[in-house]
């Protein structure tokens, strides 16, 4: 006998995290993981704190040549973030 409804295991996963309203703070939490991928290891050394409030990632840096420096590149960098995560989760940076 075989059965045609049949889902993967990946899309039940996602079902449920949608329909318990998980989704989007795991891929705010995968997105803060992907922060010293995307930056390199030397910005994230300069990185003190990483969090998201309605869509905007804020960075606490140490270095305000730094700062100023990633606020130049900072649509590139919300680019990248989004597609290390595979999803719109942040429209912009702070840098604090």
């Amino acid at each position: 006998m075989k059965r045609n409804d049949i889902e993967p295991i990946g899309a039940l996963i996602r079902s449920y995290l949608r329909r318990e309203s998980l989704e989007s703070p795991l891929n705010e939490r995968r997105l803060i993981n992907a922060w010293p991928e995307v930056v390199g290891a030397s910005i994230n050394a300069y990185t003190k704190d990483l969090h998201i409030r309605n869509q905007t990632l804020y960075v606490h840096l140490t270095s305000a040549p730094l700062r100023q420096e990633l606020s130049l590149g900072r649509t590139l960098l919300i680019k990248n973030l989004n597609q290390k995560v595979g999803a719109q989760v942040i429209n912009d940076i702070v840098f604090m």
